[in-house]
């Protein structure tokens, strides 16, 4: 019977968190009519089988950013170009630009015009060669182990290449986005290099998915209040927005896809 209530809690944690997208565990306490204590439990079991993510007081979705670089290249195209055009607008001439690496990173590396003079740094070697096409774009390119789940050097080498570098501005990968969570990724040595490279850069900005916003992954590279700029798509809650704003977090809304 135990087992029976377990899984019925935790069923409808699930359904809270596809319909909310977040929970709370005080408020599952009353409504379960269990202990605080029980609720966490439940939920650190959950994060340990990937259902969802813990983070202080309750817990998130899972962010869906899951997959190679060559596999999330594919994914949702063209709202990633709407959001690359959209970041493209943020970035001045002759600025000292770091592009992490990620698939909406590289759209947004394409998506700069061809006369923009840049200073471009990246660990991607995939977004390299998107620059190097831009006859404007000196590209720095940071080395190391490849990661091929990330799509970028990550490790000793591309730290020691990093530390030689002062952006102007770090165009940030992210697969999670949230208020309370921050800016959150999947990967261990990903988020150590993410959070190395943004305490290099003057100013930060993510450009992220729907899907992303709202959502946590297991690792932390800066809470929101030290993202200065956040792009996201046509249909993001303008009242989650004002939040953002809040905390001194400018947002740039990309156009509607077709």
């Amino acid at each position: 019977m135990q087992d029976f209530l377990l899984r019925e809690r935790q069923g409808v944690i699930s359904e809270r968190l596809r319909l909310n997208g977040r929970v709370l565990a005080a408020e599952l306490a009353l409504e379960f009519g269990v202990s605080e204590d029980t609720v966490r439990r439940d939920l650190r079991e959950m994060a340990a089988a990937g259902l969802c993510e813990r983070v202080y007081g309750g817990a998130l979705p899972v962010s869906p950013a899951h997959g190679s670089l060559t596999q999330r290249i594919g994914f949702a195209a063209d709202r990633k170009q709407a959001l690359a055009r959209a970041a493209a607008t943020q970035i001045a001439a002759g600025a000292c630009v770091f592009f992490d690496a990620g698939s909406t990173n590289l759209a947004i590396a394409n998506a700069l015009p061809a006369e923009l003079e840049l200073t471009a740094a990246t660990n991607a070697p995939a977004i390299a060669a998107a620059l190097i096409d831009k006859p404007a774009v000196n590209v720095i390119l940071i080395g190391g182990m490849v990661d091929r789940q990330t799509g970028g050097a990550l490790g000793a080498k591309a730290l020691r290449d990093m530390e030689q570098i002062s952006p102007d501005l770090c165009i940030l990968g992210a697969c999670g986005v949230d208020l309370e969570a921050g800016i959150t990724v999947f990967g261990f040595e990903d988020a150590e290099f993410k959070r190395f490279a943004t305490s290099r850069s003057r100013k930060v900005l993510v450009a992220v998915t729907s899907e992303k916003f709202g959502t946590a992954a297991p690792h932390s590279i800066l809470p929101v209040a030290r993202c200065e700029c956040l792009v996201v798509e046509h249909d993001a809650d303008p009242a989650v927005l004002a939040r953002y704003r809040e905390r001194g977090c400018w947002t740039v809304i990309a156009e509607k896809t077709n």
